[in-house]
């Protein structure tokens, strides 16, 4: 399985990819960070950002994306540039019809690291002790792309094999019968005036 984690923001956004599969060691193909410009305006920011992971996508060919859940910081205008940068993230796997799973970061240090409140340089180590790295990748951004893919080669490869072995289970039901039932699950109630 070949797996693109994305560590979502604006200004720096973390690509990685990691071939592997459970039980086996894991190898990075590739990391890097789609870097933009403060000094533009945030729509051109955004091309920037789904260029780049468009690129990426593109030339790497995986099998699933990970990105990281947005989680409530103290500082709101980082917060608004990460949910934009991820919103570009989910369209651009989506586009290509690529599974997409959504890691928090205390899932992504619980399963690197061992804890969910590992800080970042005991990511790091992790990240390089699995995957059999001389150096730190950099900036840290870079670090915590190669371990949403890990998460989710570790994590989401086993979730994804219940989930299709409960749906082997389950009845089988006409196309029509499981989009009627999509969209009535789905379905946001409204406030009445």
């Amino acid at each position: 399985m070949r797996v693109l984690g994305i560590d979502p923001g604006l200004t720096r956004c973390g690509v990685g990819v990691v071939d592997g599969e459970i039980g086996r060691p894991l190898t990075m193909v590739d990391v890097g960070v789609i870097r933009t410009s403060a000094h533009l305006h945030v729509a051109e920011r955004l091309v920037t950002v789904e260029k780049g992971i468009d690129a990426w996508i593109d030339e790497y060919r995986p099998d699933a994306v990970a990105v990281e859940r947005i989680f409530a910081r103290s500082d709101s205008s980082t917060i608004m540039g990460t949910a934009q940068a991820s919103g570009i993230a989910l369209v651009a796997a989506a586009r290509r019809g690529l599974p997409v799973a959504l890691h928090t970061p205390s899932e992504v240090k619980a399963a690197v690291s061992g804890s969910g409140r590992a800080d970042k340089a005991q990511v790091t180590a992790m990240v390089m002790r699995i995957l059999r790295l001389e150096s730190p990748p950099k900036p840290a951004d870079a670090a915590d792309a190669l371990a949403l893919a890990i998460t989710h080669i570790w994590r989401g490869g086993a979730a994804d094999r219940l989930q299709a072995a409960a749906e082997a289970q389950r009845p089988s039901a006409s196309p029509t019968t499981r989009a009627t039932h999509l969209v009535t699950t789905s379905r946001i109630p409204r406030s009445r005036p």
